[in-house]
């Protein structure tokens, strides 16, 4: 009844993860579907400088065609040279700065010690200079109108009376005070030029004053009238012929006649039916994803937490670039479209990065410009970004892997201008900005890893490479607590990262696994022999059956321990199975000998188990074993280590802890070749022959 119980448990179990695969898949095209712009797509690819290789194209409709953006600019830089900055002549300001000239003058001739005779031919020769300016005219010059020389012309609002002059007719302040010093010391009858000079150049002010306001509006009203098309295209015209090479005219007919098309299928085309191929699209990808997770790797299918990080990474994606088409941002390449390829990878694996990013790409090319050279260059990106970050050994990975990503970008960008224009000089390296913020952009992936990690439970290689840091408590714990058990793993993690690499594995999962799989020994450390001092044996006051149970708990309470120190599961793998369910021989075989008449019962002195279920788990537990045992040779040398090697390895075997493992004959030969090379290392033995 029990059983079937849990076989009804299991069964309704997997209906219910199936089903909620199914809303997440529909989750996922539901939302990339909302946010892409509903605008049907023009139908033909084309390149400036390619050849036109589909049929001749006829035009179905007659249809205007628009300026490019330089002829657009030129257009307006023509316009802003024929508009005049506007001035308006405030008289009021020159008789307010005349007036104020006399009543400084009087306050200061009154307390000073000059002549009262003199006062009129001063007054009025400041009077006389001061009108001058004013009635020519002092202005302060703009300098945006400066850029063709340092004078301009202008329109002089007098009375709302407009009269054109240039800024040499004015004054400006130092022409004014070098009019001044000219004016009075060439008067004979001024016997303190310098006091008369100051004053009246204290009261400069200008009169023909900037109209900012009135000048911008006219600019504006000539910009808007600027026309953006230059002739038309009638129907039935021949816009390009196949195999002809499209050309600038060409490229800007086609383009006038993509957003004409476009344009008027906002009006006369069916959204419904483009929302449709939208969600086939999509649900198309999405579906070709699932059935490779499906097929290839069936542990992240079967997880609904894993496929659901997935899934939002995708989503994400898409809807950042439907997010930056609507706000019509300048260029799609500000988008880092690396941040899916990098996470994926390091969240995940290669094959799975490149297969996702290839989807998104696919997707997102539907709704750029020029997708095929969008397909080039983002595809070729995440291709480097994936490879870069291959082996995740240092943090400053993820900036060589941006300097990579960048290169790429150049070198695509580079080879598709120069195919696109034949023309070194005509690169407009511009264009090239957006690919550097994207890049910038993509080290975002970092603190995303991180983000995607706590929330889903996931354990990445830069976890990985945090807890390989010697420096962490837990392993500061086991140097001091059990220091024979910390070389000891130490040495584990060596021979097992050797093997892995050389067969293929994560080769940093199998050094983390292997510097904590041990961890558990901290709690007896003096049990077991690599903390012993000589002569001083705690299981020889203890029976039999307590030494095994003590040795086995080692397991169980380095479970614990990493538990409660929060080490990912992955991790806590190596160390429920370094072991697997073998037995603890020494002490099985000791209570044998001495208890021959009672009964044993074998599974005090098993270890719990399971067996190694994976590549990385099964060399870990080869390791641990092999460097152990080693330690037991009295006088190693290159028979005696291979001969250690093969009969351990081979007990393993015959104990069936592999069987799970997913590791061939073939690696396990492998194995063994480097594990007899590196502790010959290790144990300094002299090679003098080949061992087979």
């Amino acid at each position: 009844m029990a059983k079937l119980k849990k076989q009804l448990h299991l069964v309704l179990y997997r209906k219910y993860s199936s089903n909620l695969k199914f809303v997440m898949m529909g989750l996922c095209v539901f939302f990339v579907t909302l946010f892409l712009p509903k605008q049907v797509r023009f139908r033909y690819e084309y390149e400036k400088g390619k050849t036109w290789m589909q049929k001749d194209l006829i035009s179905p409709y007659s249809f205007a065609i628009k300026k490019t953006n330089e002829e657009i600019e030129k257009d307006k830089d023509e316009i802003l040279k024929s508009i005049l900055p506007i001035y308006q002549n405030d008289t009021e300001i020159a008789e307010n700065s005349i007036q104020g000239f006399n009543i400084e003058f009087d306050t200061k001739w009154n307390s000073s010690d000059f002549l009262q005779n003199e006062k009129q031919i001063y007054q009025k020769e400041g009077n006389r200079i001061l009108r001058l300016i004013f009635s020519r005219g002092l202005m302060n010059p703009v300098k945006k109108y400066q850029r063709y020389g340092e004078n301009y012309n202008f329109s002089l609002l007098n009375n709302n009376i407009s009269t054109q002059l240039n800024t040499a007719d004015a004054m400006n302040l130092q022409d004014a005070i070098a009019f001044i010093q000219n004016e009075i010391n060439s008067n004979n009858s001024i016997g303190n030029k310098e006091w008369l000079i100051k004053l009246v150049s204290n009261h400069l002010k200008a009169n023909y004053i900037y109209d900012e306001q009135l000048t911008d509006k006219l600019e504006e009203n000539a910009l808007n009238s600027i026309s953006l098309t230059r002739g038309m295209v009638q129907k039935g015209e021949l816009i390009v012929a196949k195999g002809t090479m499209v050309n600038s005219a060409i490229f800007q007919k086609l383009e006038s006649l993509r957003t004409a098309y476009e344009e008027d299928a906002k009006i006369a085309g069916n959204r419904n039916l483009v929302l449709l191929g939208q969600v086939l699209l999509a649900g198309l990808i999405i579906s070709l994803l699932m059935v490779f997770l499906y097929l290839f790797r069936r542990d992240i299918f079967d997880d609904n937490r894993q496929l659901s990080l997935i899934l939002i990474v995708i989503t994400g994606m898409l809807v950042t670039l439907s997010w930056a088409i609507r706000i019509k941002i300048p260029s799609v390449y500000y988008i880092p479209f690396c941040i899916v390829p990098i996470i994926i990878r390091i969240l995940f694996d290669t094959r799975l990065a490149l297969n996702i990013h290839l989807l998104v790409v696919l997707i997102a090319g539907f709704f750029v410009p020029n997708s095929f050279e969008f397909a080039f260059l983002q595809i070729s990106a995440g291709m480097v970004a994936i490879y870069s970050i291959k082996n995740l050994i240092k943090r400053e990975q993820f900036l060589i892997s941006a300097l990579l990503i960048l290169l790429n970008y150049f070198i695509a960008f580079l080879g598709i201008s120069l195919i696109r224009d034949g023309s070194l000089t005509d690169i407009e390296w511009f264009n090239f900005i957006p690919f550097i913020f994207s890049v910038l952009l993509s080290l975002l992936a970092y603190p995303l890893i991180y983000a995607f990690e706590k929330m889903f439970g996931i354990t990445s290689d830069v976890t990985l490479m945090e807890l390989t840091n010697t420096n962490s408590k837990l392993l500061r714990d086991l140097a001091f607590k059990a220091p024979g058990t910390f070389q000891h793993s130490l040495q584990v993690a060596n021979l097992a990262e050797a093997a892995i690499y050389k067969i293929g594995g994560n080769a940093l999962l199998v050094r983390a696994g292997a510097l904590y799989h041990d961890i558990g020994k901290t709690v007896n450390p003096h049990f077991f022999i690599e903390n012993q001092n000589r002569g001083n044996n705690p299981h020889d006051s203890i029976s039999y059956e307590q030494s095994a149970q003590i040795i086995i708990q080692h397991v169980i309470k380095g479970i614990e321990i990493a538990r409660k120190h929060q080490i990912p599961e992955m991790i806590i793998d190596f160390i429920r199975t370094h072991h697997g369910n073998t037995r603890v021989d020494y002490f099985y075989q000791s209570f044998l000998k001495n208890f021959p008449e009672k009964f044993v019962d074998e599974n005090i002195f098993r270890y719990p188990g399971p067996i190694p279920f994976s590549k990385e788990t099964a060399v870990l537990m080869l390791a641990d074993s092999v460097e152990a045992a080693s330690r037991s040779l009295k006088e190693p040398d290159a028979i005696s280590i291979s001969d250690l090697v093969e009969r351990i390895i081979d007990y393993k075997l015959e104990q069936d802890q592999l069987t799970n493992s997913n590791i061939t004959l073939k690696d396990i030969e492998t194995i063994k070749l480097i594990f007899k090379t590196m502790l010959m290392g290790i144990y300094h033995v002299r090679i003098d022959y080949e061992i087979d």
